[in-house]
């Protein structure tokens, strides 16, 4: 029980000491130098921020009204598969 208990305390003890705070160069150590074509120093939290291209911005464009999809020519089956039945191929646009 008293193992068990030390290491829970050990563990707490373990996950507080985590720094909170602005990240900044370790004591003695310099920024990297600015690549080329770059216009401005660069702060650490802007190193460590993903990119737009690694994390799009979510697109809000709700579909409005249910539409039937034109039939798509590039829709084949796949290699070596002959489209026999009628669940393969798109049905005929709706003619209104």
């Amino acid at each position: 029980m008293k193992t068990a208990a030390a290491l829970l305390v050990a563990t707490a003890a373990l996950c507080a000491c985590g720094k909170v705070g602005p990240l900044e160069p370790a004591p003695g150590a310099s920024m990297p130098p600015k690549t080329y074509g770059q216009t401005s120093a660069v702060d650490p939290q802007a190193l460590i921020e993903p990119s737009p291209q690694a994390r799009p911005a979510r697109s809000d464009e709700l579909l409005q009204r249910s539409q039937v999809r034109e039939p798509d020519p590039f829709d084949l089956p796949p290699a070596g598969r002959q489209s026999t039945n009628d669940a393969d191929v798109a049905p005929p646009p709706p003619t209104s």
